[in-house]
């Protein structure tokens, strides 16, 4: 059986995992290692948007939606071992989280009883974001409703939800999120050190998803999907359901999204409903069209350099950093349309291929080759 990694793939995937485990952690202080950990968790949408938009050709411009919910499902867990009768002896009513106080409630809302579990809460994680992702996908793509009819069906969820979070002031903590979380199952989750640690297990955690996303990919179930995207009648009429391959990589996606903003709410330590709406979703799609949306490892870069260049370009130039970012964007449209993976494959591919060489391929045997199997009998 062909292994889903060639020997070009697990190169450049041992060098991302010696940059971010290695180079990063030892040159950089813990204020900078965190930085780069918060930019980490984007990459977990931009690996989505690959298989989704890059793949499949389904553009998702609401995947801040799973995003805010798998922080949400991390921050309300948080929130609540934060909130403890000993913390919050001076509410009205203690062992409630405080803006819950604040707006006058005197119990736990039942939704929230259950994330004082750990386990259920990263089963939650998951869950709830594929769970909605599915929803939407059985809607949409059982009555063929695709491109942009579907982007603009995300925009607008998100927009819902963003709605719908600020205005359920009590129960969601409103404009202002989540915030004050302190602990992950008595560990304290505020020192340098603590950081240092979480940026670990985002980098590992991405680098876990690389490699299932590539074997998704490197499986017949991807080259279906890059099928599906090319020529959907064409694999509809071969006898595939278009349909439940879609609604799989958008859930896929939506999976991996929510446990970016899971990581994104420990890292950070706060969630709000400005991670969730219109401008933070197309921002992701950016950061995947930076780096080449057919690209995993060039998703990946580009959530990382134009998080960067925002930051860099912010301290530099605060009045100006929009419009710089802006010219950033246009360029790589207009030069490099395929991004940084473009760059790479017309000036650094050849010379990688003179130092990776592709083993050549055995020509298939007479007794390997499999007979075609026709729908219909002959004649038909």
């Amino acid at each position: 059986m062909m292994s889903f990694l060639n020997r070009k793939d697990a190169v450049f995937i041992a060098l991302i995992a010696l940059v971010i485990l290695v180079v990063l952690p030892l040159g950089l202080d813990a204020f900078r290692l965190n930085l780069i950990g918060k930019y980490l968790t984007y990459g977990f949408v931009a690996l989505g948007l690959v298989l989704c938009w890059g793949d499949a050709g389904i553009l998702s411009l609401g995947q801040g939606i799973f995003f805010g919910l798998g922080g949400y499902c991390m921050a309300m867990f948080l929130k609540l071992e934060a909130s403890s009768p000993e913390n919050t002896k001076i509410q009205s009513t203690p062992g409630i989280p405080d803006f819950m106080d604040w707006n006058q409630l005197t119990e736990l809302p039942f939704f929230w009883k259950p994330f004082h579990s750990l386990p259920f809460t990263l089963v939650a994680i998951i869950v709830v974001p594929v769970l909605l992702a599915f929803i939407i996908g059985v809607a949409m793509f059982k009555r063929r409703v695709g491109g942009t009819y579907f982007a603009i069906i995300t925009q607008a969820i998100a927009a819902i939800l963003t709605i719908l979070i600020i205005g359920q002031q009590g129960y969601t903590g409103g404009v202002n999120g989540i915030t004050d979380l302190r602990t992950l199952d008595g560990w304290d989750i505020r020192p340098d050190h603590a950081k240092i640690v979480l940026y670990f297990i985002s980098a590992a955690l991405l680098l876990g998803c690389i490699v299932l996303s590539q074997f998704v990919r490197r499986s017949k179930l991807g080259r279906i999907l890059v099928a599906m995207r090319d020529r959907e009648d064409r694999v509809r009429f071969s006898g595939y359901d278009v349909s439940n391959f879609k609604i799989f990589v958008f859930c896929f996606a939506a999976g991996l999204s929510a446990i970016g903003g899971a990581m994104f709410t420990l890292q950070v330590g706060f969630m709000s409903p400005s991670f969730v709406g219109i401008v933070p979703s197309i921002e992701m799609v950016i950061y995947c069209a930076v780096g080449g949306r057919t690209s995993i490892l060039g998703a990946v870069y580009g959530a990382l350099a134009v998080n960067w260049a925002r930051s860099a370009l912010s301290e530099q130039f605060p009045q100006l950093w929009v419009l710089g970012l802006g010219g950033l964007f246009i360029l790589v449209v207009m030069v490099f349309p395929q991004g940084l993976a473009g760059i790479y494959r017309r000036y650094l591919d050849p010379l990688v291929d003179r130092v990776l060489p592709t083993p050549p391929r055995r020509a298939p045997t007479i007794a390997s080759v499999e007979t075609p199997q026709t729908p219909y009998p002959a004649g038909e």
